[in-house]
């Protein structure tokens, strides 16, 4: 790694620096310091003659600096009270461009600083080296095709990071940038083979303690054999506290472009925090939305709310406080008024206001049409002089950052309407299901409206059987969300009157295509069979599963498909079977997840993928994370759904009896009952479960056309009796049974005898059951 100084001299233009000091009463300037390259013949005199007409000596006569271009480019500057002078020898024909003046400029005043005041001609002594650290200069050697880049203890204390802390990767320090500045400092990294000029731009940072700072970053790239971009060489200072004259133009150019980019009240109120606290180099920075009565804060800087008044932490009830106006009545009286106020050092206020300002305070309204939509307090700890530039910069900015927070205002209500309505269309939560966890994610698009089509569900459809469902409803707007709730309901509706997936899917086409909309939208439907571990799929132009093996090994399902939900009423949907081993992680997506505008469909399926095989499935919720990643400025809302197919721990017999219609069912339905009772050996549950089926298979008989089915399971403490029929009306209890009546009390006394009683659709009618407890049996 090159030294700091040498890097210094890069970026300031020079090829060599050298310091000339003069004793009193010597007729000479003396060479005390210097570092550079050196070409031949090209070595600085160790003297000067101060009668002579070197550029040093005249520099160090008239004691004004000297800028050379005929030639070679120089520059001499005097130090001090004719201490000596400073001479650069440019790199470039067109000699030091404005900045780097200034910057040498800067250099010559810190190396006055260090030369021993007094008669004697100092001897030889490092100034150079000395006076660059003190201007807090810090330099990096970049490697992009890496990412590992060294900096000096100068650049990390400037952005905030420990020596001992700090890993050498360039993520550590970015991590450290607002996110707002994050895109121009991925430029250095991005640098192409014919961008090897030089780049200067300015960034954010936020300190350990929340203090955010303006840095100055200038760097190029060297290129190596090939031209290919092999390191980048930079520099890192502290920006100015405040540019005066026209750069106050740039500051309110950039408050301009920041506050078009700010969408929501949170981010205008970082905008204003960066625009006025390191420029005006305050120590308080408060801006508060005004509803109704009350000032409610969206941003404090600094954060800790031991930097703000004791009142404003009474109020303090969840991230920020708020407080009534009449508590302060200086915002009162500047928001009634609609003027800047500038309380000087001094100024006694209201306890509402204590230790914001001691040194100095700012108090902004922020109009908007006509209204106030705000306020934004500017704090100093010390004396502080409110200039005339520093006004015009306050005026400006409360004008431009009103109309932005009114915009914010009216952004966040709408987004807040639609996270409403999108958590109204989605499941609160999802069924504990037995032999299996599944867990679901939905993160909304980041641009626009901020409530999409996508969707999920989780069915439970029987003690062992269970429906997972996504979906992607095209478009992202209101429509598209009513849509998915309609299609979301219908599925549910239909998956629970019991249909096989192709029909469940087939219907709800048929109602997409006749609700006459302009918007289709695609499916993934599977139906898990947690006994037994097989799985039905069926897909309506949706992405394809993706499964997790036990082993760690991952695959996508090919299913069969058909078109997308609402294009043709007569599509038909075949079913895929597939069966699942214990441990499986079963995986649906929406396109938002793998498929981007600079991110293929195919890629974005293998890095799901590698994901999926990388996280731990021990932990479904973290896994879930896991693959959604940082995805940033997401162009399409997100669904995720996934399902951790464990496997039953008890596994439940079953025994079914197709009832024939004959004047003796029921007693044969009592005998084949008694004998699997027997054979279960849980005889002591025989009195009550011959009850149920005596009751139930009566009213099949009785109340019902078609054939009528007995099914028995015996699940650890539990004996359930499911009978079923071809009606698929559910069976009412009586309301009222009296002594007179002649029929009502069978379900009665089915309910009385059982832990739980109920009754389900199922294909082609219903389903009858009740579960009655096992004594002394194992859960």
């Amino acid at each position: 790694m090159r030294t700091c100084l040498d890097q210094a001299l890069t970026f300031a233009g020079a090829t060599l620096a050298a310091v000339y000091a003069s004793g009193a009463g010597t007729r000479e300037l003396r060479l005390v310091d210097m570092s550079g390259s050196i070409s031949s013949g090209s070595a600085p005199p160790e003297r000067l003659p101060l009668s002579g007409d070197s550029p040093a000596a005249r520099a160090f006569r008239t004691e004004r600096p000297l800028w050379l271009t005929s030639g070679a480019p120089l520059g001499a500057l005097p130090l001090g009270g004719r201490l000596g002078c400073l001479l650069v020898l440019g790199a470039s024909a067109d000699g030091f461009e404005t900045e780097q003046r200034r910057f040498w400029e800067r250099y010559a005043d810190a190396v006055t600083e260090l030369l021993p005041p007094g008669p004697e001609l100092p001897r030889p002594t490092p100034l150079l080296d000395p006076a660059l650290r003190s201007l807090r200069a810090g330099f990096f050697v970049l490697s992009p095709d890496t990412g590992l880049i060294e900096a000096d203890d100068t650049l990390l204390e400037l952005v905030g990071i420990t020596p001992d802390d700090f890993d050498g990767k360039v993520d550590t320090l970015l991590a450290h940038a607002l996110p707002e500045d994050m895109h121009a400092l991925m430029s250095v990294l991005e640098l192409s083979t014919d961008a090897f000029g030089r780049r200067d731009l300015e960034f954010r940072v936020r300190g350990p303690t929340g203090e955010m700072r303006w840095l100055s970053l200038s760097c190029r790239a060297e290129a190596d054999a090939h031209d290919g971009p092999q390191r980048v060489l930079g520099v890192v200072t502290a920006t100015p506290v405040l540019r005066r004259g026209g750069d106050d133009v740039s500051r309110i150019q950039w408050l301009t472009a920041a506050l078009d980019d700010a969408a929501t009240v949170r981010e205008v109120g970082r905008v204003v925090v960066a625009a006025l606290r390191e420029p005006l180099a305050a120590d308080h920075v408060a801006v508060a939305a005004l509803q109704d009565d009350r000032v409610m804060v969206t941003v404090l800087d600094p954060p800790q709310p031991s930097a703000w008044p004791q009142i404003w932490r009474a109020e303090w009830r969840t991230e920020w406080p708020d407080a009534p106006l009449r508590a302060l009545p200086t915002l009162q009286a500047a928001l009634r008024d609609g003027r800047m106020d500038l309380w000087p050092a001094g100024t006694a206020l209201e306890a509402g206001l204590a230790g914001i300002g001691a040194g100095g305070l700012a108090v902004l309204p922020l109009p908007a049409k006509g209204q106030v939509a705000g306020v934004c307090l500017v704090g100093w700890d010390r004396p502080h002089e409110f200039v005339p530039e520093e006004r015009s910069l306050l005026t400006a900015t409360a004008a431009l950052v009103g109309q932005a927070l009114k915009r914010a205002h009216a952004h966040d209500a709408e987004q807040e309407l639609a996270t409403m309505l999108q958590r109204s269309l989605l499941p609160r939560r999802l069924p504990e299901l037995p032999g299996g966890t599944a867990v679901a994610r939905y993160l909304p698009a980041r641009r626009g409206l901020q409530v999409g089509g996508d969707w999920y569900d989780v069915i439970a459809l029987s003690e062992d059987r269970v429906a997972l469902v996504i979906g992607d409803v095209q478009g992202h707007s209101a429509g598209a969300a009513t849509i998915m709730g309609q299609m979301r309901t219908a599925v549910r509706a239909y998956a629970t009157e019991g249909h096989p997936p192709d029909v469940v899917v087939s219907h709800a086409n048929r109602l997409l295509v006749g609700m006459e909309t302009d918007l289709f939208a695609t499916c993934c439907y599977a139906e898990l069979d947690m006994e037994e571990g097989n799985v039905l799929f069926v897909r309506a132009g949706h992405l394809a599963p993706l499964l997790r093996l036990p082993d760690g090994a991952t695959e996508e399902v090919e299913v069969a498909g058909g078109p997308p939900l609402g294009i043709l009423a007569e599509a038909e949907f075949p079913m895929t079977a597939l069966e699942l081993a214990p441990g499986t992680v079963l995986a649906l997506v929406t396109d938002g997840l793998v498929e981007a505008a600079d991110l293929h469909l195919d890629e974005g399926m293998r890095r799901t993928r590698v994901a999926l095989a990388a996280a731990d499935p021990a932990d479904p919720g973290k896994m879930a994370d896991e693959l959604l990643g940082d995805a940033g400025r997401r162009e399409d809302d997100v669904a995720l759904l996934l399902l951790r197919y464990d496997g039953m721990k008890t596994r439940p017999v079953k025994v079914g009896w197709m009832v024939w219609r004959l004047p003796d069912a029921v007693m044969h339905a009592r005998r084949f009952t008694a004998r699997t009772l027997r054979r279960w050996k849980v005889q002591e549950t025989a009195d009550a479960v011959l009850l149920v089926v005596s009751e139930l298979v009566t009213n099949a008989l009785v109340h019902t056309q078609g054939p009528v089915r007995l099914d028995l399971i015996l699940r650890g403490d539990r004996v359930r009796v499911c009978v079923s029929d071809a009606s698929p009306r559910a069976p009412a209890k009586p309301v009222i049974v009296d002594w007179e009546a002649t029929g009502g009390r069978g379900l009665l006394l089915v309910e009385a005898m059982s832990e739980s009683f109920g009754s389900v659709p199922v294909a082609g009618g219903k389903q009858v059951w009740s579960e009655i407890a096992v004594p002394g049996g194992t859960p």
